[in-house]
């Protein structure tokens, strides 16, 4: 509801129709979804709940399968364990312990480059989908439109916008 809540409200600030438009909307929170909309019909999303996409503040986002089923029948976790991992656990907060992107910019304004390393992993994965999405849109994109909390920060902006403005 979020994305296309987004999509509208972009539509509407550009006084056009939504369902003239071809849009990619990310949406960058606890968890990363991203989805395609086209004349007003969303037509793909990854799963960000369930762990599909990029990791985020504390999903994991997309794991290497053999990996994953190797680790859930390895005895050493329960279901719950896993799932947590996936959702709640996982991404930054995983990494690097903390999920709150303000302090992690301020790890990285001290130079600490594991912290860079992180969020430029996190921010990489997010624009491969972001131009993933581009390809179902035959790339007939009418805009990247960004929601969540993390977009406020301008490093994140920047980023993807230095990755993907050329969409």
């Amino acid at each position: 509801l979020n994305h296309r809540a987004a999509a509208k409200q972009y539509a509407a600030d550009k006084h056009k129709n939504y369902s003239d438009l071809n849009l990619i909307v990310c949406h960058m929170g606890g968890g990363t979804t991203i989805s395609a909309h086209r004349k007003g019909r969303m037509i793909d999303a990854n799963n960000g709940i369930d762990g599909d996409g990029p990791f985020s503040s504390n999903r994991t986002g997309t794991l290497p399968v053999g990996a994953l089923v190797k680790l859930c029948f390895s005895g050493t976790y329960s279901f719950e364990e896993i799932k947590k991992m996936i959702n709640g656990q996982g991404g930054l907060a995983a990494y690097l312990g903390i999920t709150d992107l303000r302090q992690i910019e301020e790890e990285i304004a001290k130079g600490n480059t594991n912290y860079q390393e992180c969020l430029d992993a996190m921010l990489y994965q997010t624009c491969k989908d972001i131009g993933g999405l581009a390809t179902v849109l035959h790339g007939n994109v009418d805009a990247v439109v960004l929601t969540g909390g993390m977009i406020h920060s301008e490093y994140v902006r920047s980023y993807i916008r230095n990755s993907c403005g050329f969409i």
